[in-house]
């Protein structure tokens, strides 16, 4: 398995310090100096020494020099400022490095350390209540990319999308779709509160009427109760399929779609869960719910998991689902979450562990949000409110990979912004366009520029209320990476 040069490069300075008699150093930090004659890799090892060792970091830093093993790979060592070791590799080594890289062709940088291990990982799983967006499209860049990367070690790996059709979001789709069927076929009604008013669930129901009028007038047609339930899955059914489609094309496969109406509530998992739970005595009733001693597990207040109307929260489900869809399944689960559900990481670690997994086994990464600006000011997406940027429109503006490579080059846990713009030439990021004459700069859909669904007025991705003069480009990639690894919803 190909090591890592700073890999390398601390075993080296670890030595140094072991040869000079100064003290170890656990963590040994590395980075890429801006300016080319600071050298290829800098530390700041000596300064973090300098406690301990009682020692300058100057006077450290030239010993690390002074023992450095030699090494074909690094041609010199300088000691800057206050005491940082700044590393020049040689350009022999990296030239003889790099065709290495090429002769491994696509093998280049894979091993087998994973082997036999397990991998779950949950991302995207978007609310079944309308088409995916922009923030969607992040969540996918960044977990099918981690996905690939165990692979590449030799992991197992299983991607997963679940679909959150029950509880009080599938009822406000159900009642909304009720709602515009009706408007449809010539009724008066209107939309109760907390609904989804999009144009899209109007275009929806226009679809069924003229490819099965028949059908669905009967549907109409049926006693509330029940004609609100068979609508609201009609419409979770092709609400992920077209979910799927758009996956597919983003090039982000998912091996399994778990359902939680069918398989984790109809299937009876947090009644066993529960029922596992309290046998161990984890559970205890107080005022007529039951709650879940989560504090004994390192989260900062127990947990309710069933309401004192008998109805299930939606943690009490979620564990049931880990702990037999995630659990049952891997060795290893990993959760993609939005930026509202840091609080929930902890409590499922909680729950996870009551149940006998080990806590280091379920892990949970937070993916930011896509903040789009008008005129500098963030715009609030919202599908209730019918306005959000189509995960569509952006692979059809942008493409697949720009799409991906630019979420990828910031850090999940950062929020990247999309600024507006209302000028009519192009952005500065796209390469076609600085190619030609400024005067020659008219507006262009081929570089990087991405036109936001609310610029226009196509009936699927806006409210009435939409802004028409509202633009955003694609931004610039600036930072590169860092550890990826949840639910988005």
């Amino acid at each position: 398995m190909p090591i890592a040069i700073t890999e390398l490069l601390t075993r080296s300075v670890k030595d140094a310090l072991d040869k000079a008699g100064l003290p170890a150093l656990e963590d040994i930090a590395w980075e890429v100096p801006r300016e080319e004659t600071h050298g290829d890799y800098a530390t700041n090892s000596a300064l973090a020494l300098a406690r301990v060792a009682k020692q300058s970091p100057r006077k450290i830093a030239d010993a690390i020099r002074a023992n450095f093993p030699q090494s074909p790979m690094v041609v010199k060592l300088e000691v800057a400022g206050p005491g940082f070791l700044n590393v020049f590799l040689s350009p022999v080594w990296c030239a003889e490095a790099l065709k290495g890289i090429l002769a491994d062709g696509r093998a280049y940088g894979t091993s087998r350390m994973g082997e036999g291990t397990r991998m779950l990982l949950e991302f995207v799983s978007a609310n079944p209540t309308g088409p995916l967006v922009i923030v969607n499209a992040r969540a996918a860049a960044v977990g099918d990319a981690l996905a690939r990367i165990l692979r590449a070690q030799g992991y197992t790996v299983e991607c997963q999308f679940y679909v959150n059709d029950a509880g009080n979001q599938f009822q406000a789709l159900a009642r909304s779709v009720d709602v515009r069927l009706r408007q449809a076929l010539g009724e008066t009604a209107e939309l109760p509160e907390n609904s989804y008013p999009g144009e899209y669930l109007v275009d929806l129901v226009a679809e069924w009427l003229a490819r099965d009028p028949e059908g669905t007038r009967a549907l109409a047609a049926l006693p509330e109760e029940v004609r609100i339930e068979k609508l609201g899955r009609r419409a979770v059914a092709d609400m992920v399929a077209g979910q799927r489609t758009v996956l597919e094309a983003y090039g982000t496969h998912f091996d399994q779609w778990a359902h939680e109406e069918a398989d984790v509530r109809r299937s009876g998992l947090p009644e066993r869960v529960i029922a596992e739970l309290t046998a161990a005595g984890h559970t205890y009733e107080e005022d007529g719910a039951l709650w879940f001693r989560s504090t004994a597990f390192g989260d900062d207040k127990d947990r309710v998991l069933r309401k004192s109307d008998g109805e299930l929260t939606y943690f009490g489900v979620d564990i049931a689902f880990h702990h037999y869809g995630k659990f049952g399944r891997a060795d290893w689960a990993i959760d993609f979450l939005g930026p509202d559900h840091h609080g929930y990481i902890q409590r499922m670690k909680a729950a996870m562990t009551a149940l006998g997994h080990p806590g280091d086994r379920y892990d949970a990464l937070v993916v930011q949000l896509v903040t789009l600006l008008r005129d500098g000011q963030p715009v609030r997406m919202s599908k209730r409110r019918g306005e959000f940027v189509l995960m569509e429109e952006l692979l059809e503006e942008v493409g697949r990979d720009a799409a991906r490579f630019t979420f990828l080059t910031r850090r999940h846990d950062s929020p990247p912004t999309t600024p507006s713009s209302t000028s009519s030439t192009c952005t500065p990021a796209c390469r076609a366009c600085s190619a030609r004459p400024p005067s020659s700069r008219l507006p262009c859909r081929r570089g990087t520029r991405l036109t936001s669904a609310l610029s226009r007025s196509p009936r699927s991705r806006r409210s009435s209320s939409g802004s028409s003069s509202f633009r955003a480009w694609w931004p610039e990639p600036r930072a590169p990476a860092s550890r990826i690894g949840s639910r988005i919803t």
